[in-house]
């Protein structure tokens, strides 16, 4: 029995020692959970608010002026642009520069005195949160309001007979997802995160697997260059990610029923860009880690990130301005915008140009970071 015992401590103090040697596991192990805890805590949110929003006031007069200040001091709308019409408010929907557009008619300050004066919401129905807090919002702000005015108007005239409507009544409408079905809102970037997950995981784990099993001098004694070897690893994987990106396109469109309102050949390119970006991303994490422990926790720090950090789930506008910048690194977050883009709203490049040409900056900055990085761990 004694002896048992002394085996196993034996057996764990070497176990022990083998963890503490291998620093950089061992760090991340330690660490991992604390940034996970920081990460969850500032980034998930569900209550929406200071909602990125356009205003249309065809009125431009006090009334109309003290209607958009009451929706600004609810402290759920930001209005961050002044437009003309509803037309430029839906086009700044489509930019995704606003996500909610306020249209206030023309002479609405008699419309508000006869009763009845409506005003237009319009609400991205991409984002399943901007809609269920901007809808309720709007509804109860404007009708706190009606409520106010209402109440002016007896206090300088006295209570008349006859029935009584509000002076102010808003009428909401969801662009892209009237029904608001969150398959049209999930299945886009649910997609994306799943293509992502698996271009990373191919990769991640392709050259610290060759130098763990010593198979990585038959590489070395090749003439191929650090680049053209990353490129070797990433094309292979790269075929399997458009089977996988064409597969999980046909089911959601077709077993799922996601309407797909754009481009298809666009978003065939862009998201070739995408995938690349990802494989060079988990290249990257290959030459960086020492061992695949290494890799594999860097991986699930990635995995993580994306889902919290890139508007998978959770609204990037709640976070704060570090945690934005954190999921600004992550090539996820411009796909989802471009999923859900080309997919539900059916926009084109002159609207994406931005996303696309950061998933191209990125794909070539992991490719060649990956690159130099493998020959610096070779010399």
């Amino acid at each position: 029995m004694e002896s048992g015992l002394v085996r196993t401590w034996a057996l764990t103090k070497k176990e022990l020692t083998q963890l503490v040697r291998d620093r950089g596991t061992f760090a991340l192990i330690l660490f991992l959970p604390v940034v996970e805890l920081l990460l969850f805590a500032y980034a998930v949110s569900l209550t929406v608010d200071h909602i990125p929003t356009a205003v249309a006031d065809l009125s431009l007069d006090a009334q109309s002026q003290a209607f958009v200040d009451a929706l600004t001091v609810s402290g759920f709308f930001d209005v961050t642009l002044w437009v003309q019409d509803e037309a430029q408010v839906i086009r700044a929907i489509d930019e995704g520069v606003v996500r909610a557009g306020i249209v206030i008619p023309p002479d609405f300050a008699s419309q508000t005195e006869r009763g009845g004066a409506q005003v237009l919401i319009l609400l991205d129905g991409s984002d399943s949160f901007t809609v269920q807090s901007g809808y309720s919002a709007a509804a109860a702000i404007a009708q706190a309001r009606a409520t106010q005015m209402l109440l002016e108007q007896f206090g300088r005239a006295g209570a008349r007979g006859g029935g009584i409507t509000l002076p102010v009544v808003t009428a909401s409408h969801i662009l892209y997802n009237p029904d608001m079905d969150d398959m049209v809102f999930l299945v886009p970037a649910i997609a994306a995160a799943i293509l992502q997950l698996m271009s990373l995981g191919l990769t991640a784990m392709a050259v610290v697997r060759e130098r763990e099993l010593g198979t990585i001098e038959q590489l070395l004694v090749t003439p191929a260059r650090p680049l053209e070897l990353m490129i070797a690893k990433m094309v292979p994987n790269l075929l399997v990610s458009v089977f996988n990106l064409v597969f999980l396109m046909a089911l959601s469109v077709f077993w799922f029923g996601v309407p797909f309102q754009g481009n298809v050949w666009l978003f065939g390119w862009l998201s070739l860009i995408f995938l690349a970006s990802g494989l060079g991303m988990g290249l990257l994490i290959s030459t960086i880690a020492k061992t695949q422990k290494q890799a594999q926790e860097l991986t699930m720090l990635m995995v993580l990130l994306s889902l919290l950090l890139t508007g998978f789930i959770y609204p990037r506008e709640p976070m704060p301005p570090v945690v934005r910048a954190v999921g600004n690194l992550i090539p996820l977050t411009y796909f989802i915008r471009i999923a859900r883009g080309i997919i539900t709203k059916g926009i084109g490049l002159e609207f994406l140009w931005t996303d696309a040409l950061a998933l191209v900056f990125y794909g070539v900055l992991m490719l060649i970071l990956a690159s130099v990085t493998f020959k610096k761990r070779l010399d």
